[in-house]
């Protein structure tokens, strides 16, 4: 899948222009998302300097974005040919009706199938939290 996630409020607590803290278990859920082949773009009200911010944050944590808000990387934005909504097949966005859930929640309805959580809960008391029982 395509998936288009937001900055601010969805992989870290909202402080625009700041950079907020992560939120529990973001990067653990997208670096997940993308070993599992999905394409991540990076889909932010940002801009210029804040959105330079962000993706340095994000690669500092190990996360390379497939695309940042854009369709694809080599895609040239312009207002009169280009349009601002990203094509993708979801959106991850604190701005979602009814807010954004756990990360955790997050993974457990794109991959339901998953038989590598039970491995993972046993590993670390940390994530055991991550994932439900």
């Amino acid at each position: 899948m395509i998936i288009a996630i937001d900055f601010d409020g969805t992989i870290v607590e909202h402080q625009y222009p700041a950079i907020g803290k992560t939120r529990p278990f973001a990067f653990e859920t997208l670096l997940l998302l993308q070993k599992k082949g999905h394409q991540l773009i990076l889909w932010s009200y940002r801009a210029g300097k804040e959105l330079d911010e962000a993706v340095t944050f994000c690669a500092n944590k190990g996360l390379q974005f497939y695309a940042i808000n854009k369709n694809y990387p080599e895609e040239d934005f312009c207002e009169t040919t280009v349009s601002r909504k990203i094509h993708a097949d979801l959106f991850i966005d604190d701005r979602n009706l009814g807010g954004i859930p756990s990360w955790g929640e997050i993974y457990q309805q794109l991959c339901p199938e998953e038989s590598g959580i039970r491995e993972l809960k046993k590993s670390t008391g940390l994530l055991a939290r991550f994932f439900k029982a």
